[in-house]
């Protein structure tokens, strides 16, 4: 790219998914790379690598994608390297998310891979393995928090977009810790308020995934609060249409498809809509079936389908679907008049679609 181009000029690539991860992706390792000449110390390189390894094994980078979409949104021009190098840094600070939630969830796999905790696990002393993966995830997951920074300060961005941009990270990282927290006082007791579930999914998915990183990048093109309220207007929608459908994949969803499990969700007890709409609905029966059942750690495939059952009998599964309908329906409204370019209209109504599709 040249370093002072208009989105017009881009063309086609400006937008481009495959390309834009692309570039985050060489960003990233470009800053790992980085960290790891400037220091010899053995145990900082391995802490590096096992890091560059969870990043590599996948990852949608929706997050920074979404901030190259709001820059382009808010008319971004000139040089675009440090914008990429702010997306970048999105994808830092969710990659500490992720290894501390595998921490809390006491995952074993993400990715098709063993999660942080488990890999660092590997060559400790047996009767302390699972301890210190544990505490060395914790801290791993901190560092890279650190580095989020780092990179995002070290990305070239000038001091007016470094003073924009500081009080919609602050205000995400809150409300993505907040969001966690209310999921964890959640998690276990599946209850029949809706309510409940959905300021779960507003703060740790909606605002965290699709709302920031569009203000962010909007911000550091110099958007004003108007441009900012279109974004949260499409952004909280779809970011919460995203969450439902994903809910429904982990109890419905092939495997083989989504890589997701049809069993996680169900076993650990997690307080979804559609958990909450089967309780409201559900006769006394049905409900008993559904307390007995969900939050059980050894639930196999048979008490899961017998849950599906119940899901299905009571219409929790089809008001979750009309939910994502309306959701979806108010994003693309709000898409017909946002003062976005066409391109960016175009690349925002893709992201409806697949992330809202059906793929059971």
């Amino acid at each position: 790219m040249s370093p002072t181009t208009s989105l017009h000029e881009l063309g086609s690539d400006a937008l481009d998914s495959v390309h834009l991860r692309g570039l985050i992706d060489e960003r990233l390792n470009a800053f790992l790379d980085a960290k790891r000449g400037r220091d010899t110390d053995v145990h900082l390189v391995s802490l590096i690598e096992h890091l560059r390894g969870f990043l590599s094994a996948g990852g949608k980078r929706i997050r920074p994608l979404l901030c190259m979409v709001g820059w382009h949104a808010a008319g971004g021009y000139g040089e675009t390297e440090p914008v990429i190098g702010a997306a970048a840094s999105l994808e830092l600070f969710h990659a500490f998310t992720l290894i501390h939630d595998d921490v809390m969830d006491a995952s074993d796999t993400r990715r098709g891979r063993p999660t942080v905790h488990r890999a660092l696990e590997t060559g400790a002393d047996p009767t302390a393995a699972e301890r210190f993966g544990t505490n060395s995830a914790i801290l791993l997951g901190d560092l890279v928090m650190v580095w989020s920074d780092e990179l995002l300060y070290s990305s070239g961005l000038d001091q007016r977009q470094l003073v924009s941009v500081r009080p919609l990270l602050d205000a995400m990282r809150t409300e993505v810790m907040i969001g966690q927290y209310r999921d964890l006082l959640a998690t276990g007791e599946p209850n029949a308020d809706v309510e409940r579930s959905l300021m779960v999914i507003r703060y740790k998915t909606a605002k965290y995934t699709v709302e920031r990183p569009l203000h962010i990048g909007a911000a550091l093109a110099g958007a004003d609060r108007s441009l900012l309220d279109v974004c949260t207007a499409y952004a909280l929608p779809i970011g919460e249409a995203f969450q439902l459908r994903d809910d429904l994949l982990g109890v419905f969803g092939d495997p083989a498809k989504t890589g997701k499990s049809t069993l996680d969700d169900l076993r650990e007890g997690k307080a979804t809509a559609l958990m909450a709409h089967a309780l409201h609905a559900a006769d006394p029966e049905q409900a008993r079936v559904l307390r007995s059942l969900v939050g059980d750690p050894a639930l196999d495939e048979a008490g899961a389908e017998t849950v599906r059952e119940v899901l299905r009998a009571t219409g929790a599964a089809e008001k979750v679907e009309q939910m994502i309908t309306d959701r979806v329906r108010r994003a693309r409204r709000v898409l017909d008049e946002a003062p976005f370019p066409d391109e960016v209209r175009k690349t925002l109504d893709t992201f409806i679609t697949t992330t809202t599709l059906r793929t059971t």
